[in-house]
């Protein structure tokens, strides 16, 4: 009964976040699940053709990315970075950082919005190593964010 009542407050904030946001909240949540669904079905090296070049963290095109972006570019790509966000508890299974990045690549690059998407590595505490990625687009920190110190950028997707 409190799932229920939890399921009913979500979906009456949801309702009022207005057509635009709701609309990306409802993409991220599909996006999010094709992502998973490339993951379990196909390796990462298959996927990781569809991305982008890959290339280190000192390529110029990792900084250019963000040059002549717009302030609607920068305004969407902070509202599907927060769409992403704000679905990703919700999904039926556990969303992780590469589900979110690559839910919100495919949002952005729909409407033609350059991204690098950028994957880092480190020892951690719990595991003897921690992985992570994160997305940047028009300037913006999409999702990934804070980035962990202990990790070190091995290279990104541009």
């Amino acid at each position: 009964m409190a799932r229920l009542r939890s399921l009913a407050r979500k979906a009456r904030t949801l309702g009022g976040v207005g057509h635009h946001r709701r609309a990306l909240v409802i993409e991220a949540a599909a996006s999010m699940f094709f992502a998973r669904v490339r993951l379990l079905l196909f390796p990462f090296g298959r996927i990781s053709k569809t991305l982008g070049a890959f290339v280190p963290p000192t390529d110029p095109r990792v900084a250019a990315h963000a040059e002549g972006a717009t302030a609607d570019q920068m305004k969407l790509a902070r509202d599907i970075g927060w769409a992403v966000r704000a679905s990703a508890p919700f999904m039926p299974f556990r969303s992780v950082c590469l589900q979110q990045a690559m839910a919100a690549q495919t949002m952005l690059r729909r409407r033609g919005i350059a991204t690098v998407m950028h994957f880092g590595a480190g020892r951690g505490d719990e595991k003897p190593i921690d992985a992570h990625a994160w997305l940047d687009a028009a300037g913006v920190k999409v999702t990934g964010y804070p980035v962990a110190p202990n990790l070190a950028e091995i290279g990104c997707f541009v």
